[in-house]
């Protein structure tokens, strides 16, 4: 049986796949599992509810509200803010529950829905499995009368508490910066404008305008080279792209090159060493990032610590090594000092930050990192758990690992979302990764 919970919460196409029956389901069995534990004092359990802009938000977040007060949980909904947002809240209002409606970086036909527990944190894989086992055994009658949640449809001054936040987490003067923001027509599109220029950056937002339709629509992101263009003609230092939740940011400097999470994470545990906030003097970072970034870092006196693919397994080694940076090379930057999650904004301020603390351009900065050509194939298959361990795989990686040697890495890897085997290939020439990329899908693909 396919597991409903994917690497990052459930998604799937709104009202297909991710309907409003499932997700009042959803809601009902995350209410009995997340507050099983809770002291009996406890007049009644909490839940906070978020969503980005897309047009099924709506739809979902009613569900999920009603599936969640049916069990007697009082739901307080926020509304269109980014996933970091609801995450701090879910802390800061001393939650029981945090769930945020938002499908990422996919387009707006999808949606899909993250649980957090307490603190603001996402579930460990052995919680979501008991939420999904508890759908199946969920009975039909919940409490009656005062036992009921009641649904808050309005809080005024959730906006304003994430704010404060960013502006206590970055307190450095950002004034003199010039930058462009991709917002991605996404749920950052109020906040990480004003986040900057209250930070006293000059603020130019594009894709900024959501209207339930146009979230993630050839901006943010997963389509950098609209702010690369518009960082050129407008003279700016630099280009930050937000996806459609705004946990993530990528960045563009003032000549239109990329500036990939790879390289900001490099450029923040850099600084963090120089200040000795980094801990242990210790990254986390998946295996999916550039053996680039293990070269530079290793120059800087700085180890990586691999983790699997997904924030959730970065933030799972942050915590149980207690260090204090690490992300994804998609954008995903975790400082749990500030964060429980991948955090665009507090990204982005961090980045400028740096360029103001060293006077140095993005250019400048993302130089102590060289980025090794990277190639990736996702090759469809028809059941992609049995393809790592089929012997004509195995002994295909095994000549791609000779011939590299220790100018190279292979890593092939199943898809955490979709019926796909994703090989990865880098060497320092990118017409050998390509080359050994492509020998290594075919043998899969003949699998």
């Amino acid at each position: 049986m396919t597991r409903l919970f994917g690497t990052d919460g459930v998604r799937g196409q709104a009202n297909t796949v991710l309907t409003a029956p499932l997700a009042l389901k959803l809601g009902a069995a995350a209410a009995q599992v997340l507050t099983a534990d809770l002291p009996s004092h406890k007049k009644r359990p909490t839940a906070i509810i978020g969503r980005d802009p897309r047009v099924s938000g709506e739809m979902l977040a009613a569900a999920l509200s009603a599936g969640l007060a049916s069990r007697g949980v009082e739901v307080l909904r926020v509304g269109v803010l980014p996933t970091p947002a609801l995450a701090y809240l879910t802390d800061d209002y001393g939650a029981d529950i945090g769930v945020m409606v938002s499908a990422s970086h996919n387009p707006m036909p999808d949606n899909g829905i993250k649980f957090f527990s307490a603190g603001g944190r996402k579930l460990p894989d052995a919680v979501e499995d008991e939420i999904e086992r508890a759908m199946a055994d969920l009975p039909e009658t919940g409490p009656t009368g005062t036992g009921v949640g009641r649904i808050i449809e309005e809080a005024p001054d959730a906006e304003e508490r994430y704010l404060n936040h960013l502006r206590e987490a970055v307190r450095t003067d950002l004034s003199g910066i010039k930058v462009v923001v991709d917002t991605a027509n996404g749920a950052a599109s109020v906040v990480a404008p004003t986040a900057y220029a209250a930070a006293g950056a000059e603020v130019t937002p594009i894709f900024n305008t959501p209207n339930a339709y146009n979230i993630n629509d050839n901006c943010g992101s997963t389509h950098i080279e609209q702010v690369q263009r518009a960082v050129v003609e407008q003279g700016a230092d630099l280009g930050l792209a937000h996806d459609g939740d705004a946990d993530r940011c990528l960045a563009v400097d003032a000549e239109g090159n990329v500036v990939d999470g790879d390289q900001i994470m490099a450029i923040l545990a850099v600084g963090m060493k120089e200040r000795n906030d980094l801990r242990d003097n210790k990254l986390v970072a998946t295996v999916m990032s550039n053996l680039g970034l293990k070269l530079a870092m290793a120059e800087q006196g700085i180890d990586i610590v691999p983790t699997k693919v997904g924030d959730r397994y970065v933030l799972e080694e942050l915590q149980h090594l207690d260090l204090s940076l690490g992300g994804e090379q998609s954008g995903h930057v975790i400082i749990p000092e500030h964060c429980s999650t991948g955090d665009g904004t507090l990204t982005g301020l961090s980045v400028m930050a740096r360029m103001a603390e060293t006077g140095k351009s993005l250019k400048e900065l993302a130089a102590v990192m060289t980025v090794l050509p990277q190639v990736l194939v996702n090759v469809p298959v028809a059941d992609k758990t049995s393809i790592a361990g089929d012997p004509s795989v195995v002994a295909a990686i095994a000549e791609a690992e000779e011939e590299l040697g220790d100018t190279g890495r292979v890593l092939l890897r199943p898809s955490g979302t979709e019926e796909l085997f994703r090989v990865m290939v880098e060497a320092p020439e990118e017409a050998v990764a390509r080359r050994v990329a492509g020998r290594l899908a075919a043998v899969v693909t003949a699998v």
